[in-house]
């Protein structure tokens, strides 16, 4: 098979989340992307919109935000079953 066409293992990944502090919807978004990332070893980190402008200026009405390679994966509410599938596939 091409190299091009071969999937990226997850520990390759990286899922971003992009959140404010006191967003409940934040807490329950980071619950799963823990879970998540925790089952596939999968490496990923949180970013706060409140210290980046940017990320603010971008984000700011669909907190949380995840991320998965940099790209936008989802908003608002983060779906367990959908974030592990774009891990793996």
């Amino acid at each position: 098979m091409s190299p091009l066409f071969r999937r990226r293992p997850p520990q390759d990944r990286l899922v971003t989340l992009i959140r404010k502090p006191g967003c409940h919807l934040c807490d329950d978004a980071q619950v799963v992307v823990e879970k998540v990332c925790g089952d596939l070893g999968v490496p990923w980190e949180q970013k706060d919109i409140t210290e980046d402008r940017e990320l603010h200026d971008q984000y700011w009405e669909q907190i949380p935000v995840v991320l998965v390679d940099g790209a936008q994966h989802t908003f608002w509410r983060v779906n367990e079953d959908r974030l592990r599938k774009a891990l793996t596939d």
